[in-house]
C-alpha cells in the first residue's frame, strides 16, 4: 500500500471540510426538496474517486468509477432503510436509522459487488432504481422545516467533521479493495447521511422523509459526474476530468432545477 504523503492527507481535510460547508450552507438555506437535490451533487463522491486517483492511480479510479454508476443504488437503500427503521424522534430514532440504512445499503453494496459492470449497465441500473425508489417515495409529503439549530454553524461544521471523516476512511479502505467495492465505497453518501443525522436530531423524522424523498431524483447529477469522470480521468488527468466532471454534473442540475419549475408553473 503506497504510504500517502501528509500535504495530499491536508489537501483533503481542507477540501472536504470547505465543500461540504460550501454547498451546506446553501442546501440548509433552500426547502427540503432543494436540499434534497443537492443532496445528489457530487461532493463526496468527487472527493473519493479524486484521491483514490491520487493516492492509487487514475486507472484505478476509472475502473471504480464504472462501478460507482452502479453503487449509487446501494445508497437510495440506505435512505430508504433509514426512513423505516428512523421513525422515532431523538437520537433513539437516529440510532435505529442509521443501522437500517446501513444494513440495507450493505446488503445491496454486497449483491453489487458480485456483477462486472460496464458503464452502461451500471448507469441503467441505477436509473432503474430512480424510477422505483421514486415510485415507492411518491406518497411522502413535503414538509418544510424553519430554521434552527439544523442550520447553525455549529450544525453545519459537525455535518462537515463527520463527512471529513467518513472521505478519509473511504479512501483508506479502497487501498485494501478491488475495484468493484471501491467504487460502491465512493457512492456512499458522504454529505447527505450527517445532513440527514443533524436535521433528524432537531426537528424530527418528517423533513428528514422528505429530503429522502427527492434523493432519487438528485442523482443525475451524480450519475453524469461519474460517468463523466470515467471517461475524462484517462484522457484529461485527474484535475481537469474532476473539474469536466463538476461541469457536468452542474450543468445537469440546472437543467433538472428548470424543468421542475417549468413543470410545476405548468400545474399551477
Amino acid at each position: 500500500m503506497v504510504d500517502v504523503p501528509l500535504t495530499w492527507q491536508l489537501a483533503k481535510l481542507g477540501l472536504s471540510i470547505s465543500m461540504v460547508l460550501g454547498l451546506g450552507t446553501i442546501a440548509v438555506r433552500a426547502s427540503p426538496r432543494v436540499a434534497g437535490l443537492l443532496s445528489g451533487y457530487p461532493l463526496g463522491t468527487a472527493l473519493a474517486l479524486f484521491f483514490i486517483g491520487l493516492e492509487i492511480s487514475p486507472t484505478f479510479a476509472t475502473q471504480s468509477a464504472v462501478h460507482t454508476l452502479a453503487g449509487f443504488t446501494a445508497t437510495m437503500a440506505l435512505g430508504a432503510g433509514y426512513l423505516l427503521t428512523g421513525r422515532q424522534p431523538g437520537v433513539k430514532g437516529i440510532v435505529s436509522g442509521v443501522l437500517g440504512g446501513f444494513a440495507a445499503w450493505l446488503a445491496v453494496s454486497t449483491l453489487l459487488a458480485q456483477f462486472n459492470f460496464t458503464r452502461l449497465s451500471g448507469t441503467l441500473v441505477t436509473l432503474c432504481a430512480i424510477v422505483v425508489f421514486s415510485w415507492l417515495f411518491r406518497r411522502i409529503p413535503d414538509v418544510k422545516s424553519t430554521a434552527s439549530r439544523a442550520f447553525s454553524w455549529p450544525a453545519l461544521a459537525a455535518r462537515a467533521g463527520l463527512a471529513t471523516v467518513i472521505i478519509f476512511a473511504i479512501t483508506r479502505i479502497a487501498h485494501w479493495l478491488p475495484p468493484e467495492w471501491a467504487g460502491t465505497l465512493a457512492a456512499f453518501p458522504v454529505t447527505m447521511l450527517p445532513f440527514l443525522l443533524i436535521l433528524h436530531f432537531s426537528h424530527g423524522h418528517a423533513p428528514v422523509a422528505t429530503v429522502i424523498k427527492h434523493y432519487p431524483m438528485g442523482l443525475g447529477s451524480l450519475l453524469s459526474y461519474t460517468l463523466c469522470v470515467s471517461y475524462t480521468y484517462s484522457t484529461l488527468g485527474l484535475l481537469w476530468g474532476t473539474l469536466a466532471g463538476f461541469l457536468a454534473a452542474t450543468l445537469w442540475l440546472l437543467g433538472w432545477m428548470q424543468l421542475t419549475a417549468w413543470y410545476q408553473r405548468r400545474n399551477a
